[in-house]
């Protein structure tokens, strides 16, 4: 087949769309498609590499389950989730950055007093008070917004990971007082591998890449008024921060704790939030 064939498959599977009701799912589609064509034509790719792309994608899908999602997984590791987040969650001045989503989020959890500590059984780690302010981008208080928070285990699990674990231990949500803020007991977070015994496990390994999160803490912050804030603060001194498996580093998220007169370890960061008509431009 010569070239102008090549193309002309490709113009006819974009304009087998042209009808599509969903005129924004025709738009992306007719993208992708073209750059997926692209890519074939480019690497001369083989009917049996294809059939693996296709085996790869199916062992994907089937290992998905309501505790493990490997396509959130497939999506970090690429960096498609923090390129999506980019493009989505633009910082004006003063703003939190935003960072992934990640796989392991459980769905909200019960509000809990401010002060509280968010472990539901004793873990060897060294303990750690975090406070928290949230304010609007004009810097008001943010009075009843819901924070939630999760983290890792000291064994680099999640709760939905290790049956071991109590349901929501290390999960909790809170609620801002009138000056913005809150505060929860918690021990240190620690660095992690993303599950690596999968398909996504296999493609890293293939790629002599490590599977390693830097250690870090989720917070999900939403209030009126405001554009929801995903983001995690990072620790810093962690090996993995300039190597996260899956990008979500930035350096106004990564946080030094404080040693208290007790020995304990103490984090203070300020959350700004975005006005809710803020655009992808900021």
């Amino acid at each position: 087949m010569t070239d102008s064939s090549f193309a002309a498959i490709t113009q006819s599977a974009i304009d087998s769309m042209a009808k599509a009701p969903n005129a924004r799912l025709r738009d992306v589609l007719s993208v992708v498609l073209r750059h997926l064509h692209d890519a074939i034509r480019e690497t001369r790719l083989t009917a049996a590499e294809w059939e693996a792309v296709i085996a790869f994608l199916t062992r994907t899908g089937e290992t998905c389950s309501a505790e493990r999602q490997e396509f959130i997984l497939l999506s970090d590791f690429l960096g498609v989730s923090m390129l999506v987040d980019a493009l989505n969650h633009a910082s004006g001045s003063g703003v939190s950055e935003s960072t992934v989503f990640g796989p392991f989020y459980a769905g909200r959890q019960p509000i809990l007093p401010v002060g509280t500590s968010i472990l539901k059984r004793a873990e060897k780690g060294a303990s750690l008070r975090m406070r928290g302010t949230v304010r609007s981008q004009d810097g008001t208080p943010t009075s009843g917004a819901l924070v939630e928070v999760w983290q890792a285990a000291p064994n680099g699990l999640y709760d939905v990971q290790d049956p071991a674990q109590p349901a929501g231990h290390l999960r909790a949500s809170f609620e801002t007082a009138a000056d913005g803020s809150f505060a929860f007991e918690t021990i240190l977070p620690v660095s992690y591998a993303i599950p690596d015994d999968g398909p996504v496990g296999d493609l890293l390994q293939a790629l002599g890449r490590h599977p390693n999160r830097p250690a870090h803490i989720h917070f999900m912050i939403t209030a009126t008024g405001c554009r929801p804030l995903v983001t995690h603060l990072f620790i810093d001194g962690d090996p993995y921060l300039e190597s996260d498996a899956v990008f979500g580093v930035k350096s106004s998220l990564v946080v030094r704790p404080q040693r208290r007169a007790d020995g304990s370890l103490a984090i203070d960061y300020p959350f700004t939030l975005a006005g809710a008509a803020m655009g992808q431009d900021g």
